[in-house]
């Protein structure tokens, strides 16, 4: 079966407001001239660099100039060149991030705050059990759930469905670390820097649970490698961290991790002091610590015959660390990003929601 995505941009850049469509007739697409539909992606465009620009982003690193790579891109002559046009559409500022986090189907929704069986409401600061609930309740249903679009052991892998799934992974963790508890309550410089430095973890927690076939990392390793050629050392050093990337999977695989547990884990790496420039380190302290304990109690509670699994699960976190980040960029996202780095990215997608556009 194949793998349906949600390819609708974002509302707030698809749908001008009603002064805007007053004013459409007046504006151009910022790409090539014509009349603009509305904001995509963060700029005023046409129908058509809007849908160019979306089917671009894993096919750009192909692109190729014939000329001196400044093409003249305009309505009757942005068709001849795709390198200059997809380079015109980075250049005034259309978003990568806004496409790659509209690929994920919006997370189920919360019913604001949570009303215990004797219909008291829930007080975070006490109720741990209720903090996993929120936990896990922020997880994309999409990923998790019965809605899931996982890729199945048999199904036929290209690098379009592969890079599709990776980029839900990852978006899937941003946007879950936005509903939690406490983490939509920092400083946004502070929300910044805590997802640019744990975005590898929370993506190979979320990676692990999705339970992926284990005949997609050496599809994905192949083409990367194939994609950008590598010295001896090289590749035997990417090889290596691969192994270890596999081996940390499998760890997961063998603790039968469940989906509480999970939740709890990516919220004790999302709230590291260790982020650089944090202006509320006491705060993010306590959430670490809260989790910890939230998922301490819960495993002594769900696991009563398994004295060791706390301990083993908060080993499972510094082992992560062992894997590179720019290994797994390499694997998973070269091909859908190219140069651009995954924290610029994250930062972008942050930022930009943050300030309304």
């Amino acid at each position: 079966m194949e793998t349906v995505v949600n390819t609708r941009s974002d509302p707030q850049d698809e749908m001008p407001s009603f002064q805007d469509s007053q004013q459409q007739q007046h504006i151009n697409c910022v790409v090539c001239g014509d009349k603009s539909s509305g904001k995509h992606y963060g700029q005023f465009t046409c129908e058509g660099c809007k849908s160019f620009f979306k089917r671009s982003l894993g096919k750009s690193l192909n692109f190729k100039c014939h000329a001196n790579q400044d093409c003249r891109i305009d309505l009757h002559h942005r068709k001849h060149c795709q390198y200059c046009r997809f380079k015109k559409c980075i250049d005034v500022g259309m978003k990568r991030a806004a496409v790659y986090k509209n690929r994920i189907p919006p997370a189920q929704p919360t019913h604001g705050q949570l009303v215990l069986s004797n219909g008291e409401s829930l007080n975070l600061h006490s109720n741990l059990s209720g903090y996993v609930s929120l936990l896990l309740g922020a997880e994309p249903y999409t990923l998790f759930g019965s809605g899931s679009q996982r890729m199945q052991p048999n199904e036929l892998l290209t690098l379009e469905k592969v890079g599709e799934q990776a980029a839900r992974v990852l978006f899937g963790a941003v946007e879950w670390a936005r509903n939690i508890p406490f983490f939509p309550d920092l400083p946004i410089n502070d929300q910044v820097a805590l997802l640019r430095l744990t975005w590898c973890d929370l993506f190979m927690l979320n990676w692990a649970q999705c339970s992926m076939p284990l005949h997609v990392i050496p599809f994905l390793a192949a083409t990367s490698l194939h994609m950008s050629p590598a010295s001896s050392n090289e590749v035997a050093i990417f090889m290596d961290h691969l192994q270890i990337f596999q081996e940390q999977m499998g760890k997961f695989k063998a603790l039968h991790v469940d989906p509480s547990e999970y939740s709890c884990l990516k919220a004790i790496a999302l709230f590291t002091s260790d982020a650089v420039g944090l202006s509320n380190v006491v705060n993010v302290e306590s959430f670490q610590e809260r989790s910890q304990c939230a998922l301490e109690q819960y495993v002594r509670r769900q696991y009563s015959t398994q004295p060791m699994r706390f301990g083993k699960l908060l080993l499972r976190l510094p082992s992560l660390r062992a894997v590179s980040s720019s290994v797994i960029e390499q694997i998973f996202f070269t091909h859908l990003v190219g140069k651009t780095s995954i924290k610029a990215l994250i930062q972008d997608m942050l930022l930009s929601d943050n300030s309304g556009n």
